[in-house]
């Protein structure tokens, strides 16, 4: 049986000893009481409710999955308490605006926790995930009247969010849509179409479920200029603010799928449905962007969070199994074999899943950060410099952390071998679970195009470049320090391989229409080293000046992770940058029909 026990330690270093974050919310207005105090103390009951109450039904849901039974969808024994525990343990409100009943605390903080609700139980914490994103986008764009009907529900969870865009025929390509929505004379409109892949379209655990969806109005633009965005509840509320006329929002199947079982991705058939507009006809695509690259961030965590929670067991399989001797002399002198941690093979597949996930999470934290600036900080232009880290950084952590979570999760269940492969153990739930989180919000391809060809052109480069500067400066300060220039040196290396894969995409991309295409992924995978390399470095300096008086190996541990990091991961920057000025022509050379 698989087991978690939430990194409250490991969060409180990201959050409080890297990032600072206490000191920072002091800058950001209505976060003043956000302390270190109030944040350890939310990481620590959030943890109780995490492993106590969310883990034990998350193998049970896999197995037991979401039931379809003639439009009605049945979520797996126990996800209605566990559910239940999120909602009246305020979980689901953390960070929204108390006008709503939510608690006003700073998004960073929700992400913490997020990766903590991911980990004991990702099916589940799909739903409320979800409605967060729903309530982001209304909050930014849904007029007074809509804001004040629906959001207090969504906030205490009572009623929950979707998000409704693909069609059978578009994914990507959402200006190729069909769904409809024809005016009305109350101000209405009905909505007419088809969604699929619609996590939690329709579920048993909340009396209403409040649907986001995209169509168009007839007579607009063709293609995605045409799309509006649209609120489509379940039941139309009544004069109370309860539930009340069904609104024609029918779940025609749920799809048989490779991991998260325990929540239904949906067929969701609207038929002459009420919905209203959210934001301005037309621009629909601007206010689902606000709720899709919140969701982007988010489902980056989950590769993380399924990183942590593998990698737990397979250290503990590790340490506990017993197979061969230690090629250095047996360790387990009285037993027949010596647990199979000893072998320098198994400490490769842990270390590196350690060193990339402890990593990943300083950097998604710093993100969060950013987040915060970008919506708070008193000085317009800090607002807009954050803002723009965050959109350049969006498809680093959304397609980075995902890809490392499969990639965590397939070592982690190779640590464990045949067990690994078996459903008793769990960890073959882990490596379904983790696959899709490449896929959905975008795919990673498809995040690492919009990193080379929307996000480095930003400003004419300049949101790059300020990022690049940031982090040379920070490793020309701490080189200051002779101990840490075997953190920095590394780092630098790094940092000349992305510039120069960065100055070679923007050079090329001007005459080479397939350049960006062809070097895509290769340069945000090198973007993603170089990141999280800075933040090993960061932490490495933070731990330097601790280890001495620390008894408990903390920050020992730390100290050899950051070196792993640079010394075994961080290399990868080269081949990455040689991949990547090969340029497009070989790839491009094959006619379609030799494949």
């Amino acid at each position: 049986m698989a087991t978690y026990t939430a990194p409250v330690d490991d969060l409180r270093f990201v959050l409080q000893e890297l990032h600072g974050a206490g000191q920072r919310f002091q800058e950001l207005p209505g976060f003043e009481e956000a302390s270190d105090d109030l944040i350890d103390a939310i990481l620590e009951e959030a943890a109780k409710v995490c492993e106590n109450e969310l883990f034990p039904c998350n193998q049970n849901g896999d197995e037991q999955g979401a039931q379809f039974d003639n439009g009605k969808v049945t979520l797996p024994d126990g996800y209605a308490d566990a559910y239940k525990a999120l909602t009246e343990g305020g979980w689901t409100a953390l960070s929204c605006d108390p006008k709503y009943g939510g608690q006003g605390l700073p998004e960073t903080v929700k992400f913490a926790v997020e990766e903590m609700v991911i980990s004991a139980n990702m099916s589940l914490s799909l739903i409320p995930g979800l409605t967060h994103g729903a309530y982001r986008a209304l909050n930014g764009f849904a007029s007074d009247e809509l804001k004040g009907r629906y959001l207090p529900k969504m906030v205490s969870g009572e009623w929950t969010g979707t998000m409704c865009l693909t069609e059978s025929h578009c994914g990507t390509d959402l200006g190729l849509m069909r769904s409809r929505a024809e005016p009305q004379d109350d101000g209405s409109y009905s909505i007419t179409g088809t969604k699929i892949f619609i996590t939690g379209g329709e579920q048993d655990v909340t009396d209403n479920i409040v649907h986001l969806v995209l169509a168009k109005i007839p007579g607009g633009p063709k293609g995605i200029k045409g799309v509006s965005l649209f609120l489509v509840p379940k039941f139309l509320p009544d004069a109370d603010g309860n539930p009340g006329e069904y609104n024609h929002t029918n779940c025609g199947s749920i799809e048989k799928k490779m991991g998260i079982k325990g929540t239904p991705a949906c067929v969701m058939n609207f038929e002459n449905s009420k919905g209203w507009l959210v934001g301005e006809e037309n621009r629909g695509m601007r206010a689902m962007f606000a709720m899709m690259n919140h969701e982007r961030l988010w489902v980056g965590m989950q590769g993380l969070s399924i990183a942590e929670v593998a990698y737990q067991n397979a250290t503990a399989y590790a340490k506990d199994r017993l197979q061969g001797r230690s090629p250095t002399g047996p360790v387990n002198t009285d037993g027949p074999a010596d647990p199979i941690i000893v072998h320098p093979d198994v400490r490769r597949m842990l270390m590196t899943t350690r060193a990339h996930l402890e990593g990943c999470r300083a950097l998604y934290t710093g993100v969060a950060l950013t987040i915060d600036t970008a919506e708070r900080h008193p000085d317009p232009e800090v607002r807009a410099a954050a803002d723009k880290r965050v959109a350049l950084l969006t498809p680093v952590i959304k397609a980075y952390l995902s890809d490392m979570g499969l990639d965590a999760a397939v070592a982690s269940q190779q640590v464990l071998g045949g067990h690994g492969y078996i459903r008793e153990w769990g960890m073959e739930q882990y490596v379904r679970d983790a696959r899709i989180a490449q896929i959905y919000e975008g795919t990673n391809g498809v995040q690492a195009m919009d990193l080379v060809g929307r996000k480095l052109p930003m400003e004419g480069g300049q949101v790059m470049r300020d990022y690049l500067a940031e982090m040379r400066n920070f490793s020309a300060s701490a080189a200051d320090d002779e101990r840490m220039r075997e953190f920095t040196l590394p780092l630098d290396n790094a940092l000349k391989d992305l510039e120069a894969a960065f100055e070679w995409l923007l050079e090329r991309a001007a005459s080479d229409a397939a350049a960006a295409g062809s070097a895509a992924v290769d340069f945000l995978k090198l973007a993603g080293l170089t990141g999280v390399a800075h933040m090993w470095a960061a932490m490495a300096g933070i731990a330097l000046d601790k280890v001495e008086g620390d008894n408990t190996g903390f920050y020992a541990r730390k100290l050899t992770l950051a070196r792993y990091y640079m010394q075994r991961l961080l290399p990868q920057t080269t081949s990455l940058l040689a991949a990547i000025r090969s340029g497009s022509e070989l790839m491009m050379e094959l006619e379609a029909e030799a494949f």
